[in-house]
């Protein structure tokens, strides 16, 4: 069976790109809530799907390293309702993927391009999913230089990128994610994936599949499939909303509102069953290329009241579109046409997960202290053993003298 890739069991397996820390930290970027699909399979090792294939990513201080699986043959999975109510294998394997050239599973076959177009086309796939072209450094440059509070923290989380992401997965894994938090819609999506999209491949018997097709989400079947599978109500929202787009939109609806103005694509996904603002500004920032969409929460409105002294909206117990559009547009103002960027930065900064990078520097502080003290108490013992023993000398001198 093969296994997840470890960069200490040998280089040949792996490609890489140049990219420093301060630009991209792999373990504050994949876990702080952007994207529900990747795990940490070993230590500094993070295993996902992305674009239709399994990666895994590592680095050093200077490169990011990544590996990519090939994709392996096997039996469909997951929720066999009425033999899936006829959506076919070549239906559910339709990919809806920006690159061309991305594998397509078919029911019978694997389409692969040879290994020197993989490694091109893949370098270029992690460029855009990471948005490697944006100069994160600089950006932090200047909401330090806007902002107290950022300057503060942005030292501790550096490299906190926004993933461009497939639109109708982001889109749909963040339909799940009302009333949750992120370890339960990690669970949910994985499950969503394991009955509705295309196996990949397993690895340590742990077996990726690709986010599912529209086609595959719209059938009628699928809300009662995953009602089964604990989605609740979210699971009419999925369905109704997978429909609604192919029947009056049609398969590229998504991808073209990156081409469209922020707040027409965030009002056009507004229409959606089970979109309101805060789900419509994550799938506008973290798929459609609207780097100025500041999603707000519970824990963004928090945020912005403990952190920034943000009064507004005091008395509500709830967030209305209009405390929505205010906050946004108040970080808006103080951070720029990025603003999105920042708050996921002050976002990853305030899971309760990366609290100890906080406690870090403290830590280092205290040790730096008791260091000095130790040292300062060393250099005392050492002067008064020194002074003693130069006391002890000049005695026997003067004895010798004596006699």
């Amino acid at each position: 069976m093969a296994k997840h890739a470890m960069l200490s069991s040998g280089a040949k397996i792996w490609r890489s790109l140049a990219c420093t820390k301060s630009e991209l930290r792999l373990d504050l970027t994949l876990a702080c809530g952007q994207s529900f699909r990747w795990r940490e399979t070993a230590e500094g090792h993070w295993t996902g799907v992305m674009g239709g294939r399994v990666w895994t990513l590592t680095q050093t201080d200077d490169t990011l390293w990544y590996h990519v699986y090939k994709n392996q043959e096997g039996q469909k999975w997951g929720c066999d309702r009425k033999g899936r109510a006829g959506i076919s294998l070549q239906e559910e394997n339709k990919p809806e993927k920006r690159f061309k050239g991305a594998l397509k599973v078919e029911e019978d076959e694997i389409v692969a391009e040879t290994a020197v177009q993989d490694t091109d086309e893949e370098k270029e796939m992690l460029r855009d999913y990471f948005q490697l072209n944006v100069e994160l450094g600089e950006l932090y440059r200047e909401w330090r230089a806007a902002d107290p509070h950022f300057k503060k923290i942005a030292d501790i989380f550096t490299g906190v990128r926004m993933l461009r992401q497939d639109p109708t997965e982001c889109l749909f894994s963040f339909i799940c994610t009302s009333n949750n938090h992120i370890s339960r819609i990690q669970g949910m999506v994985e499950r969503l994936c394991q009955a509705l999209g295309a196996p990949l491949c397993q690895l340590d018997q742990t077996s990726y599949y690709d986010f599912p097709s529209l086609t595959a989400l719209a059938d009628s079947s699928v809300e009662a499939c995953l009602r089964d599978l604990g989605f609740g109500y979210r699971a009419r929202f999925l369905q109704q909303s997978a429909k609604q787009i192919l029947d009056s939109h049609g398969l590229q609806w998504l991808d073209g509102l990156r081409s469209v103005p922020y707040l027409q694509a965030r009002d056009a996904l507004r229409t959606l069953p089970g979109v309101g603002t805060k789900v419509a500004d994550c799938a506008c920032l973290m798929s459609l290329d609207k780097a100025e969409a500041v999603p707000v929460d519970t824990h963004v409105w928090q945020i912005a009241k403990r952190d920034y002294k943000y009064a507004a909206g005091n008395g509500q117990k709830s967030i209305t579109d209009k405390l929505h559009r205010d906050i946004g547009d108040f970080f808006r103002k103080l951070w720029g046409p990025y603003a999105g960027w920042a708050q996921s930065v002050l976002f990853c900064a305030d899971l309760k997960k990366f609290q100890k990078l906080k406690e870090m520097p403290l830590m280092q502080i205290a040790c730096k202290k008791t260091k000095m003290k130790v040292e300062e108490n060393q250099t005392v013992k050492h002067m008064k053993t020194k002074s003693a023993c130069h006391k002890k000398a000049k005695m026997t001198v003067k004895k010798e003298k004596v006699v």
